[in-house]
């Protein structure tokens, strides 16, 4: 390991620590304090949180390797994640943020759930966390497997002439959870926050430099061969089905069911504050998938210009850092990719541990639990649900992207059609949103064991998330049209 990369690599732990120790001396009192800092997030840091929170591992190497395979045709990914990012942001921010204070003061998606829809509340709360839960422990697995094949690939024979027993990809499984454990028990939601703003301006920083620096920088010959790579690998539509297209197109759907997305709608200082927030959270986004698209095409080109040999596409952004890059700036650079993949299992870990606290240990073991047990209660389930993703993550074949998408379906589908109808619509009763919120989680993960993600009739997999979605949305509209009218929404 370069010592410049551990200098910047080591700066870059500290900050967050540091972060996580200021969170700590301010707004740790409460829950509410722990679990929503307060309510008080400035737009910036409210979109910023949103934004890194969302763009996990997947965008520094997850997309970038599906780009450097298939060229320019798997930006759809993307344009759709753009797309359903800024309806996110008009149609659920402010309604959430506004209703989730009118129904109770409600610090979890299951909490606002429960309190809109008081016949069902248990059962909406119960389902809700397990949901979470299990969905988290995954998509959390997927941030773990990032961090290990980051030290596995950046720092091969780490540990050579030691003898603890870990791999270099379990060490960077390990220390990637240790980190992120470390500031977000201490300092909890206003930790996570600040640090995903940090994160977030550091990942954007890293996704401007890299693409320009392999197109045109030391070697880079311009972008002359990117087209000469295979044909039509700048093309948004070579070999693209309408199969693909809409398996592409429709992540944009699962936005409004991520619950460590949304949760910063919960969080901004008021409704008022929102459009700002939009704007800067929606800005950041398109530079940041731009930047992810440039260093996948690009950095395709370059290693075939330079008959280098890349054995997991997924690393192509960590192979190009040490290529290229001065070792402060590779450290840099490596860091911006931590940050991405801390910057989400920090959310994740925290949205989990919220339900399991909120939703299991309040509602069925200890409902006059004082502020202080309930945050570092908060804080132990935390450290579980991290190990539960440790133990996923543990195969290094894993692959980011992969896994992603599986949680993000599963979310996307439970949660999103739920989430809009209960907002916007009010004819939607309890028993619509029970019905809603199993039917989409068990479609999906129906739909992944029959292996139809992978191949549907004969032909290319549908997305999870397409009949995951449809069927939610159809099972609450169908019960609650069966049912009395609730109370219309704030």
């Amino acid at each position: 390991m370069a010592t410049g990369t551990l200098i910047s690599l080591s700066l870059y732990f500290v900050l967050m620590l540091g972060i996580g120790l200021y969170a700590w001396r301010k707004s740790t009192a409460d829950s509410e304090g722990y679990l929503l800092g307060g309510r008080q997030l400035s737009p910036a840091v409210a979109a910023l949180s949103a934004g890194a929170s969302d763009m996990s591992g997947w965008l520094l190497m997850g997309l970038p390797g599906a780009l450097y395979v298939s060229g320019l045709v798997e930006a759809w990914i993307g344009i759709g994640l753009f797309v359903g990012a800024l309806v996110n942001w008009i149609v659920v921010a402010p309604r959430l943020r506004e209703q989730t204070v009118s129904y109770g003061n409600a610090l979890t998606i299951p909490e606002f759930l429960a309190n809109r829809f008081p016949g069902q509340a248990v059962t909406l709360r119960l389902a809700s966390a397990v949901i979470i839960v299990t969905f988290f422990a995954v998509y959390t697995a997927a941030g773990l497997v990032g961090g290990g094949k980051l030290f596995d690939t950046a720092f091969p024979a780490l540990l050579s002439g030691m003898d603890i027993g870990l791999s270099d990809y379990m060490l960077g499984v390990w220390l990637t959870a240790g980190v992120v454990l470390a500031y977000t028990m201490v300092g909890g939601f206003l930790a996570v926050s600040l640090t995903d703003f940090v994160q977030g301006c550091i990942m954007v920083v890293a996704l401007v430099i890299m693409p320009l620096v392999v197109m045109f920088g030391v070697g880079g010959q311009g972008g002359q061969s990117l087209a000469q790579v295979q044909p039509g690998f700048l093309s948004l539509t070579q070999g693209l089905t309408f199969v693909g297209f809409l398996s592409a197109v429709t992540w944009g759907l699962g936005y409004f069911g991520q619950p460590h997305i949304i949760v910063r709608f919960m969080a901004v200082k008021s409704v008022e504050a929102v459009p700002t927030a939009r704007n800067i959270g929606m800005t950041w986004m398109g530079v940041a998938l731009l930047g992810a698209i440039g260093v996948g095409t690009a950095g395709r080109a370059y290693v075939e210009r330079s008959g280098l040999v890349v054995d997991d596409p997924e690393t192509i952004f960590i192979v190009l850092a040490d290529l290229l890059f001065h070792p402060l700036v590779t450290g840099f650079l490596l860091a911006a990719l931590l940050a991405a993949i801390m910057s989400t299992i920090s959310s994740q870990l925290l949205v989990a541990s919220s339900s399991l606290t909120e939703d299991f240990y309040r509602l069925f073991f200890r409902k006059q639990a004082s502020e202080r047990e309930m945050v570092n209660v908060g804080r132990l389930c935390v450290l579980l649900v991290a190990l539960a993703a440790i133990a996923i993550a543990s195969d290094p074949d894993s692959q980011v992207l992969g896994l992603v998408s599986n949680a993000w379906a599963g979310f996307g589908a439970a949660f999103g059609p739920l989430i809009v109808l209960s907002l916007t619509w009010d004819r939607m009763t309890g028993k619509g949103a029970v019905a809603g919120l199993v039917t989409g989680a068990l479609v999906v993960l129906a739909w992944i064991s029959a292996g139809l993600n992978t191949s549907f009739m004969g032909g290319p997999g549908v997305y999870e998330i397409i009949p995951g979605f449809i069927a939610a949305w159809i099972a609450i509209v169908l019960v609650s049209r069966l049912g009395e009218p609730r109370t219309p929404a704030v």
